[in-house]
C-alpha cells in the first residue's frame, strides 16, 4: 500500500506531502488543488508504464495541457524545470519519478529519470530480485540496459502503474456502448456493461455481492442479463420491487444515483480494477444520507479487497461517513496558502466535550471549524 506522497513543483503544487492511509478523502474550496494532487499520482502512474504520452495521460484522468502549464508557475527565483513525484510504499519501498519537457519540441515529449530506494527489510529482498533478474538475463545485454529492467521490474511491487482517478459521468453509465481505452472500466464509466457481464461468468460471488450492496437503494430487487441479445446490443435488465411481477426495465430507464452506485461497486469489488485510484467528486448523484452510508460500505469493501483509494467530494454528507478514529480512514483539508501553493492539512479525531454530544463532521464542516471553506465571502 501506498504510505506517502511526496510532489513538486505540479501545477499549483510547489512542494506537499501526504501520508495516506487505505480510504482518504479530500476536502477544499473549488481551485483549492485536490484534482491536481490526483492529477500528479496519474503522472507517476504513467511514468511507471513508461507512457507519457497525451492519449495515455488523459485516459488516466490527467487534464492535459502545454509543459509549461503542468509545472508550478509562481514567480520564484530558481523555480526547478522538473516536476518530481515520489511515493513510498510498504516495507521500505521508494520510488520517485522526476519528469522534464522537451520545450523545443512541437509536441509535449516528457523525460522521466526513475529512482528506487530502499530500507529496512525490502533492501534484502530486493537485492535477492535483483540477483534472481540480472541471472536470467543474456549475457551480451549491456550494463545500462541491465540497469533499466531492473528498475522497471522493481517498480511493479509499488502497484502504482494501476492508478486512475474515476470521474464517471451519466451518459456513459447509462448507453453502456462506449468501451474506454483503459480496461476493464474507464475514467468515465466506459466498459460497465462489458465487466458486469465477464463477473456473471468468472466470478459469481463477486457478482453477488455487488447486488446485495445494491440493496442501499430501497426499490431495487435484482439485477439480469438477457440471455438473447441482438447483436451490439447491451443491455441489463433491473427488477424494481414495486412493479408487477415480470416488469423489468433496463439501464436507459434507472436513476442516474442507481447507475452510479453500479458503478461504485464494481469498482470496489472486482479482482480486475485497480489496487489503487482516485474517484473525483464520489458523491455526484447520491441523496445526502446515502453519501454517509456508501463511505461506510465503500470503507468496508477497501478493506476486505485490499483496495486504496483517494475521495474528493464537496458535500458535507460524506464526511459523516468517515471515522477518523480509524488510522486506515483519513480526512484532509486542501487549501492554498497565502503564496497559493497548493497544501494538505489531516484532520485529527473530534476531541469530545464532558457533557456535550459530539457534533457530526459534517456540521463542523460546514460551520467551517475544520476548513475547506472559501474565505473570499
Amino acid at each position: 500500500m501506498i504510505r506517502e506522497v511526496s510532489i513538486e513543483n505540479f501545477k499549483s503544487i510547489q512542494e506537499l506531502n501526504l501520508q495516506l492511509g487505505r480510504v482518504n478523502t479530500f476536502i477544499g474550496a473549488n481551485g483549492s488543488g485536490k484534482s491536481n494532487i490526483l492529477e500528479a499520482i496519474a503522472l507517476q502512474s504513467a511514468a511507471a508504464q513508461n507512457k507519457l504520452d497525451n492519449e495515455f495521460l488523459a485516459s488516466r484522468g490527467i487534464r492535459v495541457t502545454e509543459p509549461v502549464f503542468m509545472r508550478a508557475a509562481f514567480a520564484e527565483e530558481g523555480a526547478p524545470r522538473d516536476i518530481t513525484i515520489s511515493v513510498q510504499i510498504d516495507d521500505g519501498v521508494e520510488l520517485k519519478h522526476r519528469l522534464r519537457a522537451d520545450e523545443t519540441s512541437a509536441y509535449a515529449r516528457w523525460q522521466d529519470e526513475l529512482t528506487l530506494n530502499f530500507s529496512g527489510p525490502m533492501r534484502h529482498h530486493a537485492d535477492e530480485v535483483i540477483r534472481r533478474i540480472v541471472g536470467e538475463m543474456p549475457p551480451d545485454f549491456s550494463p545500462p540496459l541491465r540497469a533499466a529492467l531492473e528498475r522497471v521490474a522493481l517498480s511493479t511491487y509499488s502497484g502504482l502503474p494501476d492508478f486512475i482517478v474515476f470521474s464517471p459521468e451519466n451518459s456513459y453509465l447509462r448507453v453502456f456502448q462506449a468501451e474506454g481505452q483503459i480496461l476493464p472500466l474507464g475514467i468515465k464509466g466506459e466498459g460497465l456493461f462489458a465487466h458486469l457481464k465477464a463477473l456473471n461468468t468468472s466470478s459469481h460471488a463477486r457478482l453477488a455481492e455487488v447486488m446485495d450492496k445494491l440493496a442501499l437503494i430501497d426499490w431495487f430487487e435484482r439485477l439480469d442479463f438477457p440471455a438473447a441479445l441482438a447483436p451490439g446490443e447491451r443491455s441489463i435488465r433491473i427488477r424494481d420491487r414495486y412493479l408487477a411481477e415480470g416488469a423489468l426495465f433496463d439501464q436507459r430507464s434507472a436513476n442516474e444515483g442507481f447507475l452510479f452506485l453500479l458503478f461504485y461497486l464494481t469498482l470496489f469489488i472486482s479482482p480486475d480494477t485497480p489496487r489503487f485510484f482516485a474517484i473525483d467528486n464520489v458523491d455526484a448523484s447520491f441523496n445526502p444520507k446515502l453519501c454517509a452510508t456508501l463511505i461506510q460500505e465503500l470503507t468496508g469493501l477497501a478493506k476486505k479487497y485490499e483496495k486504496q483509494v483517494i475521495l474528493t467530494t464537496h458535500n458535507p454528507a460524506v464526511l459523516d461517513g468517515i471515522d477518523l478514529t480509524d488510522s486506515e480512514q483519513r480526512l484532509f483539508v486542501i487549501a492554498r496558502n497565502k503564496d497559493g501553493h497548493t497544501k494538505a492539512r489531516r484532520v485529527s479525531p473530534p476531541r469530545p466535550v464532558e457533557g456535550e454530544p459530539p457534533m457530526k463532521l459534517s456540521e463542523a464542516f460546514m460551520r467551517g471549524y475544520i476548513g475547506g471553506l472559501p474565505k473570499n465571502f
